[in-house]
């Protein structure tokens, strides 16, 4: 068996070696997409383009835009003289935001009653719609402070001595809240996914379109050690596609790695073992490499949308959560982030290695199974 096992394995090593744009194609795109992940995929928004509207002309209006300006998160591109300017610039997309101070501002603030601010957010991007709400009530809560700490004093000496709530943000394991050190570990395992996969779909169906599958069924060889023989190579691939993504990531964007590699590696293999079962499955499925590209299509996708590597699974609707249950990737980038970020060992992340080795396990039993009678 083990000798069946080892000229298999020669055999792929020699056809990678020998086709060399598969070599390039397995190392450049994939750093390139690293980086532009790196420097592309964040949650922070800045200059945003936005349209001002000042009816009230009083100093705490001008204090209360260039509040605005000093963030740097908000380029003012128009200062508008009427409300009809303002709605133009949203609709053409000249601003995302518009930002209108209404007369009476200043007044309403001397007098202790509340200031109406009008602010329009263009929804058509809703995510940066929303972060970009999220900075504008910083940003008024920050002047609201200010102009009360201004205001009580010159009235009644003293500060109100009224109860109040001091908030301390203390986020854990990413202090900074850094976007690369969430996103750079999860593009590991997208990545990694996605080559692996896209290898192994090819694996069957190549060998029958050349003509080298009828060999193999006449030869000695069984189901089992032809899937192993071609499984090896892309597992050994993918370990160093994870290695290669996990250096470049520690090195270039300076991601701290404070976990275990032993623990590291562990969830990898077994996060491959998956993935290739994956990839051999769609390819007993397929006839033909269009039909394996097309499925490949079909199922990577989905996987990558139901991960929680941008969106989180507990936002999805139920019947998706269930769905995600059959998802290899979602257990791999728990592993994978709470390694890099978090150190936790085997005692926390039991249940997603658990996770993937039953997945990887009956993906490896399907294909052999396939096979079977796709020789038939």
């Amino acid at each position: 068996m083990f000798e069946r096992l080892q000229v298999m394995l020669i055999k792929e090593l020699l056809e990678l070696r020998r086709d060399r744009w598969a070599m390039f194609r397995l190392i450049v795109p994939l750093l390139i997409q690293v980086i532009a992940f790196g420097y592309a995929a964040t949650f922070t928004v800045n200059h945003v383009a936005t349209a001002v509207l000042d009816l009230d002309h009083s100093q705490a209006s001008r204090n209360l835009l260039s509040h605005f300006a000093a963030t740097g998160r908000f380029d003012v591109v128009d200062v508008a003289a009427t409300q009809h300017q303002v709605t133009q610039d949203l609709d053409t997309g000249r601003a995302t935001v518009a930002i209108v101070i209404h007369a009476g501002f200043a007044q309403y603030l001397n007098n202790g009653r509340t200031a109406p601010l009008q602010v329009s957010v263009d929804g058509t991007n809703s995510n940066t719609a929303l972060i970009a709400l999220g900075y504008i009530n910083l940003i008024v809560a920050q002047f609201q402070g200010e102009q009360a700490a201004q205001i009580w004093p010159a009235r009644t000496g003293a500060v109100s001595q009224g109860s109040s709530v001091a908030l301390q943000e203390r986020p854990w394991f990413n202090a900074g809240l850094e976007d690369r050190w969430f996103f750079i570990p999860g593009v590991i395992g997208t990545l990694t996914l996605i080559q692996v996969v896209s290898l192994t779909a090819f694996a069957v169906v190549r060998e029958r379109e050349v003509g080298t599958l009828e060999q193999i069924m006449v030869s000695p060889i069984r189901p089992i050690e032809f899937i192993l023989g071609k499984a090896t190579p892309f597992f050994l691939i993918g370990l160093g596609e994870v290695a290669l993504i996990t250096i470049l990531g520690v090195v270039w964007f300076h991601i701290p790695f404070v976990g275990s590699p032993l623990v590291m590696l562990l969830g990898a293999s077994l996060f491959l073992l998956a993935a290739i079962g994956l990839g051999l499955l769609l390819s007993t499925l397929a006839r033909t490499q269009q039909q394996a590209f097309a499925l490949n299509f079909f199922l990577v996708n989905p996987f990558f949308i139901l991960s929680g590597f941008a969106f989180p699974i507990a936002a999805m609707p139920q019947a998706l959560q269930w769905f995600t249950l059959f998802n290899p990737l979602r257990y791999f980038l728990v592993v994978i982030r709470s390694v890099f970020l978090k150190g936790v060992g085997i005692g926390v992340l039991w249940p997603d290695l658990a996770a993937m080795a039953l997945l990887g396990a009956g993906m490896f039993t399907l294909s052999v199974l396939r096979f079977r009678k796709y020789l038939d």
